[in-house]
């Protein structure tokens, strides 16, 4: 655990702040088994505190390690309207400010960065989509199958009096729908904060070129023929819009709890798409860890 800043800072008016940035290394997002699976979650939410911790304790310890398990309501894939549970361990392991393994960013390195700013570049994993998990809407589809995927992001904090959080990232697949998807999103501590318990909330934009959009919501001749969807192509632009929530509450020194809550709104050709039964999801994400 990191330790609190000095006594010299408490009485500015970023206090709240440097409460919470003392132990803001646990608030590194869902880290679930499935957190690469497309969910309504916002990918700032992975690694919600990172960047605020940096400019607040610029002594970055050599190591860190969390360890726990986590559990995930969520759609059974982008557009559906039946939910289910997903669980599996949580880790997150990094070195200095420059090498990351985690259940929520994936593996990868801090290329470039800033007291204030980071460029990382990253290995995750998309699980696709199973015709399975919804035989009645994804039968004659076929699946998309599981993935790699090369992530590039962006986190910049505008100041330390005014903590705003801007990211954008963009992931690439090689296999699955073989397109690229990213995200732009920003978010800010809330009032209330402190050493045991902190929180973030902000908005997220997602889009996607054409071969992303058509593996997820458009219908080939070929599907349309085995399924019951008329041929619907999908295209590219603005996915979703969405709005998330992330909370980290320490209830004893190395154990703590988190809770991500978000909603998307699908927009576009993706809320029309005839394979979108609901446009509005949300998923929420609980997980117990222990921070060594």
């Amino acid at each position: 655990m990191r330790a609190a800043p000095g006594r010299n800072t408490t009485k500015t008016a970023a206090a709240p702040l440097l409460a919470f940035a003392a132990f803001a290394s646990a608030a590194f997002g869902p880290d679930t088994a499935c957190a690469q699976t497309p969910a309504p979650l916002p990918e700032w939410q992975y690694s919600a505190g990172v960047p605020l911790e940096k400019l607040y304790q610029p002594q970055v310890p050599t190591w860190e390690a969390e360890v726990g398990a986590a559990a995930a309501f969520q759609p059974r894939y982008d557009g559906a309207d039946r939910y289910h549970i997903e669980g599996g361990p949580s880790f997150d392991f990094r070195y200095k400010d420059l090498l990351f393994a985690s259940t929520g960013e994936g593996i990868g390195a801090n290329v470039l960065r800033g007291p204030n700013w980071r460029v990382s570049v990253g290995g995750a994993y998309d699980l696709g989509r199973r015709g399975q998990d919804d035989d009645e809407h994804l039968h004659g589809l076929g699946n998309i199958n599981p993935s790699p995927e090369l992530k590039i992001a962006a986190e910049y904090v505008v100041s330390k009096e005014f903590p705003l959080v801007v990211r954008a990232d963009i992931r690439r697949s090689f296999g699955g729908s073989n397109g690229w998807i990213g995200d732009l999103g920003a978010y800010m501590p809330l009032p209330g904060s402190s050493e045991t318990f902190f929180w973030f909330a902000g908005p997220n934009l997602t889009f996607a070129d054409s071969k992303y959009m058509n593996t997820w919501f458009g219908v080939s001749a070929e599907q349309a023929a085995n399924s019951q969807y008329s041929e619907y192509h999908a295209n590219p632009g603005l996915k979703s819009a969405g709005f998330g929530v992330t909370a980290v509450w320490f209830f004893q020194k190395h154990w703590f709890a988190t809770c991500d809550f978000a909603l998307e709104q699908l927009v576009g050709s993706a809320k029309r798409s005839p394979i979108t039964q609901r446009s509005s999801n949300g998923v929420l994400d609980l997980s117990i860890n222990y921070k060594f």
